[in-house]
C-alpha cells in the first residue's frame, strides 16, 4: 500500500514539473561522435569448444588434399594456432597456403614453416608442364604449317606483282620510282602475309608485340639514318624534277663541272680539271644550280680603265664598236659598254659581249675580245694607266739605299733590259671554235660504263625543269 502511494506521488510531481521544464531553453544538441574508420580487431574467445582444433585441422587438410601443390604440407592446430610445415614446389605457394589456412573459421594465427622443395624430383611437375607444352607444339604443327603456306603464298603474289617491271616503268615517270613502287609492294605483301599467318595461329598478342617493336625500331632507325633518308628522298625528287642533263656544264653552289650521271645517292660530276666529284643529292636538292648549257647564248664581261683626263664616253663608244666588229660576237643581243666607277687614277669601263656556245668557245672568245679592245683604245690615244702611288720620305722613314742615284740626282745606268720577243699571231692560232675536252671525257666514260647506265636517273625523254 505504501509503495502505491509513493508511486502516485512521484507521478503527480512529474506532471507538475513538466510544464516548467518545457519553458526552459533546450540545451544544444551535441554533434554525433565520429564513426570509427577502422574495424576493431576480431576478438578472440576466452573459451574454445572441445574438438575445435581437430575440426580446423581436418578442414585445412581436406582443402590441401585437393591442391596438388600442397600434398607434402603437414597441418597442426593447437588453441586455434595453425602450424604449417613441409615443402611446396614453388615459392609463391608458401604465401598461398598461409592465406588459405587463415580464412578457416576459428583460426587465431598461422605459423608458416613451409619451404620450397628444390630437389630434382620436386620439379617433375615443371618438367611435365614443359612436356605438355612440347606436345601442344607438336599438335599445333599442322596449323603452323598452314600459316607458313599462307604467308608464303601472299608473299609470292606480292613478288609476282612487283616483278611486272614493264607495267611500273610505264606508270612511273622514271626507273628509280618504278623500283621504289616495286619494293613497297613487296614489303606490303610480306608484312600482310605475316599478319594473316599469326592470326591463323592465334598469336595476336605476339603480333602486337612485333608491330610495336617494329615501330620503336623504325623510329630509332629514322633518327639514326636521318641523313641517309633525306638523301634518298632528295634522289627521288631530283629524278622527278630533272634539273640537268648528262654532260651539262653546271655550277652547284661553288662546285663547277660537267654532269656524268645522277645516281640514287649522289650526283657524279667531272670538274674542269678532269677530276671526279660526287655531291650528295641532299646537298644538290637544296643548292643553287647554274646551268651554263641550257641556253646556248652566253655573255662574257671584262673591265678596262682609261685615263681620267680622257673622254670616257668616247672610249666606251670605241670599245663597243670594236666588240661589234669581231665576227664571233653576236649582234643580237648587241655588245655593250658601261662606265661603272671612277677609280683613283682612271675611269673603269665594263665591256660585255654575247657569243653562241654552239659555235664559239666562251673562254676563247673572252681571251680574244680583251686584247682587241685594249689595242683599239691604245691606238686611238687613250691611256690605260696603272694605279699611281705617292711616296713620302721624312726623318721617320727607314734609310733607303741610293747607290743607284748619281750626284747630280740622275739615275745611274743599270743593266739594259732584255728586249721583248715579238710574236706574230695568225687567225689559225686564234681558232675560237668550241672544243671541250671535258665534255669528250664525260661522253667516253658514259659509253665505257654502259652497264652502269641503268643506274642513271637522268631520263632524256622527260622534260627538264
Amino acid at each position: 500500500m505504501k509503495r502505491l502511494v509513493a508511486a502516485a506521488a512521484l507521478a503527480l510531481s512529474a506532471m507538475v514539473a513538466a510544464p516548467a521544464l518545457a519553458i526552459l531553453p533546450s540545451a544544444p544538441e551535441s554533434d554525433p561522435a565520429p564513426a570509427e574508420t577502422s574495424a576493431p580487431a576480431q576478438a578472440i574467445d576466452d573459451t574454445q569448444d572441445a574438438g575445435a582444433d581437430q575440426r580446423m585441422a581436418d578442414r585445412i587438410e581436406g582443402i590441401f588434399a585437393e591442391l596438388p601443390a600442397f600434398q607434402a604440407v603437414d597441418v597442426a592446430v593447437s588453441q586455434g594456432v595453425v602450424t604449417l610445415s613441409g615443402t611446396v614446389p614453388k615459392q609463391e605457394d608458401v604465401a598461398r597456403a598461409e592465406a588459405i589456412a587463415s580464412r578457416v573459421t576459428g583460426v587465431v594465427t598461422v605459423e608458416n614453416g613451409l619451404e620450397r622443395d628444390v630437389s630434382v624430383s620436386a620439379q617433375a611437375s615443371g618438367i611435365a608442364s614443359l612436356a605438355d607444352k612440347w606436345d601442344g607444339l607438336i599438335a599445333l604443327l599442322p596449323l603452323i604449317g598452314l600459316a607458313l603456306l599462307v604467308w608464303a603464298g601472299i608473299s609470292l603474289i606480292g613478288y609476282l606483282i612487283a616483278g611486272l617491271g614493264s607495267l611500273w616503268h610505264r606508270i612511273a615517270p622514271n626507273s628509280f620510282l618504278a623500283e621504289l613502287i616495286a619494293s613497297a609492294l613487296r614489303f606490303v605483301f610480306v608484312v600482310g602475309g605475316l599478319v594473316v599467318a599469326l592470326d591463323i595461329v592465334g598469336a595476336s598478342a605476339l603480333l602486337g608485340a612485333v608491330l610495336g617493336g617494329a615501330g620503336v625500331i623504325g623510329l630509332a632507325l629514322g633518327f639514326a639514318l636521318r641523313d641517309t633518308i633525306e638523301n634518298y628522298v632528295a634522289s627521288l625528287m631530283l629524278s622527278l624534277r630533272q634539273p640537268f642533263r648528262a654532260n651539262d656544264h653546271v655550277l652547284i653552289d661553288n662546285l663547277e663541272g660537267r654532269v656524268i650521271r645522277l645516281t640514287s645517292r649522289a650526283t657524279v660530276m667531272m670538274t674542269l680539271d678532269g677530276n671526279h666529284l660526287r655531291v650528295p643529292n641532299s646537298q644538290v636538292f637544296k643548292a643553287v644550280i647554274t646551268n651554263f648549257s641550257r641556253n646556248p647564248q652566253r655573255r662574257f664581261e671584262f673591265d678596262l680603265g682609261v685615263d681620267a683626263d680622257d673622254d670616257a664616253r668616247a672610249a666606251r663608244q670605241l670599245g663597243r664598236e670594236t666588240l661589234g666588229s669581231l665576227d664571233f660576237i653576236l649582234s643580237d643581243p648587241p655588245p655593250e659598254a658601261r662606265i661603272v666607277e671612277v677609280g683613283d687614277s682612271n675611269v673603269v669601263i665594263r665591256f660585255l659581249g654575247w657569243v653562241d656556245q654552239n659555235k664559239t668557245d666562251w673562254f676563247k672568245a673572252q681571251s680574244r675580245a680583251i686584247p682587241a679592245v685594249k689595242e683599239a683604245l691604245e691606238d686611238a690615244g687613250f691611256g690605260l694607266p696603272e694605279p699611281i702611288y705617292r711616296l713620302r720620305f721624312d726623318p721617320r722613314s727607314a734609310t733607303l739605299p741610293f747607290e743607284n742615284i748619281a750626284e747630280g740626282g740622275e739615275r745611274k745606268d743599270t743593266k739594259a733590259p732584255k728586249p721583248v720577243r715579238q710574236v706574230t699571231v695568225t687567225e689559225a692560232d686564234e681558232d675560237i671554235r668550241p672544243v671541250n675536252e671535258i665534255a669528250e671525257m664525260v661522253d667516253k666514260e658514259r659509253r665505257e660504263t654502259g652497264s652502269e647506265q641503268e643506274k642513271d636517273l637522268l631520263d632524256h625523254s622527260r622534260p627538264v625543269e
